[in-house]
């Protein structure tokens, strides 16, 4: 189902740029570079499908300035080397809005390479929305005028995490994946940990090359040896499944603490043996509106679920595409600059119902997050597992609202 589903994007992809160049009066097209294909394809496929949802809403109620969003997706594999040629086919395609919810070493090598198109390239400007590349280091010491992020980075998801840890965890292991982003939460747990909760001992850690372990069953035996009471991870795809699910199989009796745990394929990795011992840092999941008693939130779930062969929506999709489609509101264009000087200090309802507003120092999202444990006696489940989200902690915004090392540099005109 999921290759066949991938196949269909790379085909729509394929359809739509050739065919861009003769539609562009038609519709306001937005660029996304996603891995399609590869190990982390199921994320990508169900990244780009929440997408989509969030543009059909925007559509359903007139689009923007009269014409429809359109989605044009682009395969990126999942490597940096193939994001850039996409880039560069998105420029010929003469996009304008580009996204990219991909790793951070993709979005560390798209920043420069935007910043160097629309320095020489100044009728083909672009402006880059991420949706997933979470590195601290990306909206500090290398931010850009033209990059945009509406996720939560590392390090207020790490603060986010120790916030929302239970008072009862006294001794924890940290794992995480030996790249830009698993480097930057594996080093932000800690500094958090020491400055929220310094009566916690880290009794181990390991740093695993992404998206290489086969088998975790050796690292299961030494948090099983450390005696601690909760694993603490960043890690996401295939790597936090198979170290969740190589725990399970072992009867490791530990919290799971993630960040990233609620992403596709995980929820199944996890099982039934996961009630109440598995946990995430979110900014919406399904079951907000039922513990809101929240009928718009509730009614946009079973929309969703009503379309999809999966049931989870995105949180930091959805306010990447309201913030892209409120900036080109604002600026009366899909000009890049033009939408770039609106996207600042922008501010969208998310899909908790919650504000979610683009600092203008740094253009990093500052919005709402949410502690929430796998469980039983949920109203909706997360892939037929009869577990799902509940939340146990609500973390403001204010809460995160990190500071900044950022030194902007805007263009003129």
């Amino acid at each position: 189902m999921i290759g066949k589903t991938i196949a269909r994007w790379a085909l729509a992809a394929a359809l739509l740029a050739t065919g861009g160049t003769a539609r562009a009066g038609d519709t306001i097209r937005i660029g996304y570079s996603e891995g399609l294909s590869g190990s982390f394809a199921q994320v990508g496929d169900q990244g780009i499908k929440s997408i989509q949802f969030a543009i059909d809403q925007v559509n359903s109620k007139g689009g923007v300035l009269g014409k429809q969003l359109e989605l044009v997706a682009y395969d990126n594999k999942g490597q940096p080397a193939e994001a850039l040629i996409m880039l560069q086919k998105m420029v010929d395609d003469n996009i304008t809005i580009i996204m990219n919810c991909g790793p951070s070493n993709i979005g560390a090598a798209l920043i420069p390479a935007v910043e160097k198109n629309n320095a020489r390239n100044r009728d083909h400007r672009v402006v880059l929305m991420n949706c997933g590349a979470l590195a601290p280091e990306l909206t500090n010491e290398q931010c850009s005028f033209w990059h945009f992020r509406s996720s939560g980075h590392a390090g207020m998801q790490a603060e986010a995490m120790i916030r929302a840890l239970d008072p009862s965890i006294g001794k924890v292991y940290l794992i995480n994946q030996d790249y830009l982003f698993g480097q930057s939460a594996h080093r932000d747990l800690k500094m958090f940990l020491a400055k929220l909760r310094p009566d916690v001992q880290i009794v181990g850690e390991d740093m695993i090359p992404l998206q290489k372990v086969k088998d975790f069953s050796s690292y299961v035996a030494k948090i099983k040896a450390s005696g601690a009471d909760a694993l603490l991870t960043g890690a996401w795809g295939p790597d936090v499944s198979l170290l969740i699910k190589a725990g399970m199989d072992a009867g490791l009796p530990i919290q799971y603490r993630t960040m990233l745990g609620h992403l596709a394929g995980t929820p199944t990795a996890i099982g039934p043996g996961g009630d109440e011992k598995v946990y995430s840092v979110l900014s919406f999941h399904e079951n907000i509106g039922a513990e809101q008693s929240n009928p718009k939130i509730n009614a946009l779930v079973e929309s969703f679920r009503s379309k999809h062969d999966f049931d989870f929506i995105f949180g930091d999709r959805y306010v990447a595409v309201m913030l892209i489609a409120e900036a080109i509101k604002k600026a009366g264009s899909a000009d890049a600059l033009k939408v770039a000087q609106a996207m600042e200090q922008i501010a969208v309802v998310d899909a908790a119902g919650q504000t979610a507003t683009m600092r203008a120092e740094d253009h990093q999202i500052q919005m709402t997050y949410y502690g929430a444990v796998f469980a039983k006696g949920v109203k909706y489940d997360s892939e037929h597992t009869g577990l799902g989200w509940k939340t146990t902690a609500t973390i403001k915004a204010s809460d995160v609202n990190q500071p900044t090392t950022c030194k902007m540099i805007r263009p003129a005109n």
